[in-house]
């Protein structure tokens, strides 16, 4: 068989990135196909009011790397670009509690707690991992707060991706390569400008531009930037791909001219993230170009029980300062509360921002909050209004990410929507997802009266009872057989051989952490069953 690589993964985040470089690694040539754009330095926006280069709706002619995808059940904050998620991400790469391998279906596949620290160190050490050494205003704060409630003693700095230089020296500073023996790029040391979220301008975050996917890259892995995949075919009627298979790709920025390519490969490595790849999988299925992916596709999708919360103070304005997720705090065995923040500028999530509501969850809720703001806005108008709209959000707000471990789900289907009846997409369906987290509400209500300020929670929780969450996971998730997954232990698809998903679909539990490191470390593992090529 003559082929154009031998392996073509779609997607060039945690898993894509890993992919792509253990497998040039081990003598194979790659392709990537990314579906974003290629980001630097210099073309990240100053802040996230430039919604051309922030948001990915290219459609609408909008062209950066922050996407939010709506469903009836979630809103899902998630990134478009070579590097996926990594150039939007906090930085923050936690290891889970081990009780995460004894839920969902991943549960028993193997000792997942003997097996995967070895992966996690690799990750880690990849990904650049240190304790946090700069601890902002909003950190300072989280920990009173802690306090205050009663659990200071769980107070934390994260573990990030950050390079932060030597003890004493100037912020900003730069350095040789500081990771790879000389193997990777020059570095400089963070400035804690809190500017993570909306692309480092700095050349301080540990993007996976910066380790997997540039070192894969100089390896000789071809990246193909707003490039999607829209078929995937087995070669030579060989039902299960044994053969390989022909990749279709069409660009995903131009719109008249879509620059079609017909790919012949040996293998496909699916790493498009979870909602990616669950819609290419699904639309696949559809057209009868895979029929054999496993009727689990699109079940137990997690949103690691989020929320998104924050205390605004309206006489504050240094709340931005530091890096964008820089401590943590436990409430009880299953809460736990993050401490985020956006760059001087960047108050574009403000327009999603509302008071905080207790009560009702459900259409009463509606009421609640009309209630809320004219007590509001009688009480203290000028504060009121200081804190509704959105300029000044990000150097006078402490945002709280609120994560449980709580087992919860959603499922995903693929059929055509009733406002949109002229193409097929994902739907969500299932019991709804709880939006209010009332231990993290009640924290936020009582930090807010200590320090004066306003707690606040995103619209769409409020009137709508849709939670948001950063971290969608699952869909494609592992199991013993097609009959409870998607993929087995191995993050191999059923039913078909040469074909693998390493992202964040196979995730199978939620995780109560950031679930980047998990992701990476999930694909190593993967990617320590590919034997190396011969010739």
């Amino acid at each position: 068989m003559e082929y154009d690589v031998d392996y073509l993964v779609v997607g060039s985040g945690f898993g894509g990135s890993v992919s792509a470089y253990r497998l040039t690694q081990k003598g194979y040539s790659v392709a990537v196909m990314e579906m974003g754009k290629r980001w630097s330095a210099e073309t990240y926006p100053r802040s996230n009011w430039s919604f051309h280069r922030w948001l990915w709706k290219p459609m609408l002619g909008l062209k950066g790397f922050f996407n939010i995808s709506w469903f009836k059940h979630v809103l899902v904050l998630h990134g478009n670009a070579v590097g996926g998620g990594s150039i939007t991400y906090a930085n923050t790469l936690l290891v889970p509690k081990p009780e995460i391998w004894q839920q969902g279906s991943w549960a028993g596949l193997k000792d997942w707690p003997a097996d995967m620290p070895a992966h996690y160190a690799t990750a880690q050490k990849m990904l650049g991992v240190t304790e946090n050494r700069i601890l902002g205003p909003a950190d300072e704060l989280l920990k009173e707060a802690a306090e205050d409630w009663g659990c200071g003693d769980t107070f934390y700095k994260t573990q990030v991706g950050v390079f932060f230089g030597d003890e004493g020296e100037v912020q900003g500073k730069s350095y040789p390569d500081p990771y790879f023996d000389g193997e990777g790029p020059d570095r400089n040391s963070c400035i804690a400008c809190g500017g993570c979220m909306v692309g480092c301008r700095y050349n301080a975050k540990n993007s996976l531009d910066k380790n997997y996917l540039y070192l894969a890259e100089k390896q000789g892995a071809d990246v193909h930037a707003e490039t999607r995949v829209v078929d995937v075919v087995p070669l030579n009627g060989k039902a299960d791909g044994e053969d390989g298979y022909e990749v279709t790709t069409v660009s995903s920025t131009s719109f008249l001219f879509r620059k079609k390519r017909r790919w012949r490969v040996k293998a496909v490595v699916f790493a498009g993230s979870s909602l990616g790849t669950q819609a290419l999988l699904f639309k696949l299925r559809d057209k009868n170009s895979l029929p054999n992916i496993s009727s689990q596709l699109g079940r137990r999708v997690r949103t690691n029980a989020e929320s998104l919360i924050g205390v605004r103070l309206p006489m504050v304005d240094n709340m931005d300062q530091g890096i964008a997720i820089g401590s943590g705090i436990y409430l009880d065995e299953k809460t736990h509360i993050e401490a985020t923040r956006y760059p001087r500028g960047s108050d574009a999530m403000g327009l999603l921002v509302t008071a905080m509501v207790r009560g009702h969850t459900d259409w009463r809720r509606i009421f609640n909050w009309i209630a809320t703001m004219i007590r509001l806005l009688l009480r203290n108008p000028k504060k009121a209004l200081g804190a509704l709209i959105p300029f000044g959000l990000a150097k006078q707000t402490i945002i709280l990410l609120c994560m449980q471990t709580l087992d919860g789900h959603i499922d995903m289907l693929y059929k055509r929507r009733w406002y949109w009846p002229f193409n097929k997409g994902m739907v969500s369906v299932g019991p709804k997802i709880p939006a209010h987290i009332p231990e993290a509400s009640e924290f936020a209500l009582k930090a807010a009266r200590r320090l004066g300020g306003m707690a606040g929670s995103l619209i769409t929780e409020v009137l709508f009872n849709i939670p948001a969450t950063a971290h969608c996971m699952g869909g494609a998730g592992m199991g013993r057989s097609a009959d409870d997954g998607v993929v087995d232990v191995q993050s191999r698809v059923f039913g078909y051989k040469n074909m693998l998903v390493c992202d964040g679909s196979t995730l199978s539990s939620n995780l109560g952490v950031n679930p980047s490191l998990t992701i990476t470390a999930i694909s190593e593992h993967a990617m320590s069953f590919i034997p190396n090529k011969t010739t």
